[in-house]
């Protein structure tokens, strides 16, 4: 109970800051009728664009400035008693406070759209794994020049390229029991080079 009075009491007050800070933010353009708006009207806008950012999906901590900002477009554009038509159907005031209200969440939208990650920005895990690979191929392939033969090299870079024993026996015209013992100890000799 004391909590709904609290917020009857200081809704007004609320509103008096939210409107002095959008006067503020004018500095010297506020117009000399700004002390005619009705504190009604002001309440009824704030309301109204309460809904909006919520709709809208704006972070809750966006809504007094995104508030100010439209009680800010309608000080410049908006006379003082007009404020009460704001909120009326179809009237040209209206209007103006719709687009004020849409200019404020699309620039708000755009701002959170815009510091949010972008995919080019994060670095793709796949480039990094091929890079990795790459340099393992590269290791292996000139220990296979130190410590492996010819033979042992080709059978080694076939293997690599997809080859199976069977196609590289009838490559290399040899047997496949062949390809398989070559295979074996070209392995052997790589892990005890790399000492695996």
């Amino acid at each position: 109970m004391k909590n709904s009075i609290t917020n009857q009491i200081s809704r007004p007050y609320l509103m008096a800051v939210v409107l002095g800070t959008a006067l503020a933010a004018m500095g010297s353009e506020v117009p000399a009728t700004a002390s005619e708006i009705s504190p009604r009207a002001i309440n009824n806008i704030s309301r109204y664009c309460t809904a909006c950012w919520r709709n809208a999906r704006l972070p809750q901590d966006q809504w007094n400035d995104c508030t100010q900002e439209v009680l800010t477009r309608l000080l410049k554009n908006l006379p003082a008693k007009a404020w009460d038509r704001a909120i009326s159907q179809e009237t040209e005031e209206r209007r103006e406070f719709v687009r004020a209200i849409d200019a404020v969440k699309k620039r708000y939208q755009r701002g959170r759209w815009q510091s949010a990650v972008l995919p080019e920005l994060v670095p793709d895990a796949r480039l990094q794994i091929q890079s990795d690979r790459n340099e393992e191929l590269a290791a292996v392939n000139q220990a296979a020049q130190r410590v492996l033969s010819e033979r042992q090299q080709r059978i080694l870079k076939l293997i690599c390229d997809g080859h199976n024993v069977a196609d590289i026996a009838t490559e290399l015209a040899i047997s496949p029991e062949r390809v398989s013992d070559e295979k074996y100890k070209a392995i052997q000799k790589l892990r005890s080079h790399f000492q695996v």
